[in-house]
């Protein structure tokens, strides 16, 4: 038993190590192109920052999620500087609440508008030399009304309740018996 669990464990890393081999490689060719690029744009002005970042985590079903973040995205081969920074952002996903983390640092908390439209929570953030932009798909059962927001030291915080539903369990719908 030990050593199957130690193979399985040994498994996990050479999983990890090789992708982060593979995103160091993605990395490097960005680069060599924001060299090429560079070159090409010299003598025209680049407004903001580049900022280029992956999360890694482990999702529900065990597998790792690799998210980019920032104002670099890719087009197939190609990668396009956009104007507009995409924040880093988690979902936290409770049994009677969704709260979304958003970081958004260097803006004034009134220059952050933030919506709910069709299942997808939408946030815009700008002030002078920075603009950030993100549309986060929402779980279903959520009740807009009942959202509200947060901003303190760079971080937004959206807490947004769910819909209340009944347990279930394998005998079908509980009933509450007063």
């Amino acid at each position: 038993m030990s050593f199957i669990w130690r193979r399985r464990f040994s498994d996990i890393f050479d999983e990890i190590e090789e992708m982060i081999r593979e995103m160091e490689r993605l990395a490097m060719n960005m680069f060599e192109e924001f060299e090429a690029r560079a070159s090409q744009l010299q003598g025209r002005e680049i407004k903001g920052p580049i900022v280029y970042g992956v999360r890694i985590t482990i999702g529900p079903d065990g597998k790792p999620i690799i998210e980019e973040f920032g104002n670099v995205k890719r087009r197939g081969r190609r990668a396009i500087i956009e104007e507009r920074l995409e924040p880093l952002v988690d979902v936290i996903d409770e049994k009677d609440r969704v709260v979304v983390v958003a970081e958004i640092p260097g803006v004034d908390k009134d220059k952050i508008d933030v919506r709910v439209k069709d299942g997808k929570l939408i946030i815009k953030a700008e002030n002078k030399d920075r603009k950030y932009y993100k549309e986060i798909e929402l779980p279903p059962g959520i009740k807009p009304e009942t959202a509200k927001a947060r901003y303190k030291n760079g971080v937004l915080e959206v807490t947004i309740e769910k819909e209340k539903t009944e347990e279930k369990d394998e005998g079908g719908l509980k009933i509450k018996v007063e």
